[in-house]
């Protein structure tokens, strides 16, 4: 489907996983010497091409994965494991919702396709 609302929660769904990706990585490396955590962003990409209501801005808001610039540890590597977790409870549960919500609406079209 290339509606708006649908283009828009793949998008969403797609940033979201990339964001999980990069938390992952970053946990994995909470002791690699001189590693940056890296952070992923999307989300202002997407709301300017909602607000727009430009289809073809919303399949292309990619996900952007920048090395954080948050001050560094003594070994030079910047992860922390407390905003990781949090980071990880949020993007999950956003994923949950996005998903759902997709879900949603493809079960209102199913409903509505097979009533007509």
């Amino acid at each position: 489907m290339s509606d708006l609302t649908s283009v828009a929660l793949h998008t969403a769904l797609n940033g979201l996983q990339a964001r999980q990706r990069a938390i992952a990585d970053n946990i994995s490396n909470i002791n690699t010497p001189k590693y940056l955590a890296n952070k992923v962003s999307f989300e202002a990409e997407l709301k300017d091409a909602i607000a727009s209501g430009d289809v073809g801005a919303a399949a292309t808001a990619g996900a952007v994965t920048r090395k954080s610039l948050e001050p560094t540890r003594e070994d030079g590597n910047n992860v922390n494991l407390d905003e990781e977790t949090i980071s990880n409870i949020s993007t999950g549960l956003s994923y949950q919702t996005a998903l759902s919500a997709l879900n949603s609406k493809y079960t209102l079209l199913r409903t509505a396709m097979s009533t007509s």
